[in-house]
């Protein structure tokens, strides 16, 4: 089984700035890559979950999150980093899906995939509904705010002490 930590994007990994789907909006924010990296080297399986809705509500098509999600790899690469997988949700809020957060469909599959252990599974996000799951999965978690950020949320999980 793999141990796991499982990134919300928008608002984790890149800036949010609404419905980031083009290259050229795309912006990691500080700390990130490294991050990511951190986690790669110490053995963690990297995947994002993340809710793009602006699919179902025609702003932009599937072929767009994807082109996105090749760039984000390849800008990873550049300095040794990666994420293993992305997973994401065309649907609109009030569809009734069962892939979309805050909902467990698209955690579900990861751990299948993957062959996570829940027990060694972190779930990191920005909003609420990103961490819903971590409470049904009885897996640690963390929320960006207030102080939190995913560069201290992975320095915590792989057991960097901070000064």
């Amino acid at each position: 089984m793999n141990k796991a930590v499982i990134l919300d994007r928008d608002g984790t990994i890149n800036v949010d700035k609404g419905y980031v789907y083009k290259i050229e909006d795309f912006e990691f924010i500080p700390g990130v890559i490294e991050s990511i990296k951190k986690l790669n080297d110490n053995g963690y399986k990297v995947i994002v979950i993340t809710n793009q809705s602006g699919i179902g509500r025609g702003y932009f098509e599937t072929e767009d999150v994807y082109r996105l999600h090749e760039y984000i790899n390849s800008e990873l690469l550049k300095y040794g980093a990666y994420i293993d997988a992305f997973y994401f949700c065309p649907h609109k809020p009030g569809d009734l899906c069962y892939c979309r957060k805050p909902r467990a469909g698209m955690y579900h599959r990861a751990i299948e995939d993957f062959d996570i252990d829940k027990k060694a599974m972190f779930i990191i996000g920005d909003k609420e509904r990103d961490i819903v799951s971590a409470k049904l999965f009885e897996c640690k978690y963390y929320l960006l705010n207030n102080g939190i950020t995913l560069k201290k949320a992975v320095d915590k999980i792989v057991g960097v002490k901070n000064e």
